[in-house]
């Protein structure tokens, strides 16, 4: 499966999706003009990834900040994960949030609320 590697910028995310590595990341801020043109190829590759995911994989999001916009995409992926991990288990979300940044930590909490997939909430 081709490996997703894209570098942060100043509005959008770091994302890496490395199967082969099992290294799956979303970090930085997301605020890109076009969140669909952003964000639609990530959606494509957990799409094709969910017909053979790994046995176990890590999904770490370290957000320093995401608009309003950029929310319903992740929460897209999100749920995109839920559906990966209700057909052959093995997902798991890590949500990294700085200790003082109250915003990040309910993002996390409302997102776990929603989605139905193992959610571990990790403060630094």
């Amino acid at each position: 499966m081709e490996t997703i590697n894209v570098e942060a910028t100043d509005e959008t995310p770091r994302v890496i999706l490395d199967s082969d590595s099992n290294q799956f990341e979303f970090s930085g801020k997301s605020l890109p003009e076009d969140v669909t043109t952003f964000y639609n190829p990530i959606l494509d590759w957990l799409e094709a990834y969910g017909l053979e995911p790994n046995e176990k994989s890590n999904f770490v999001f370290k957000m320093d900040y995401f608009n309003t916009a950029s929310s319903k995409l992740i929460l897209d992926i999100l749920m995109k994960l839920e559906e990966i991990n209700d057909e052959h288990d093995g997902v798991i979300v890590e949500w990294y949030f700085r200790e003082d940044d109250e915003d990040m930590e309910e993002a996390g909490e409302e997102y776990s609320d929603i989605v139905e997939v193992p959610f571990k909430q990790i403060a630094y």
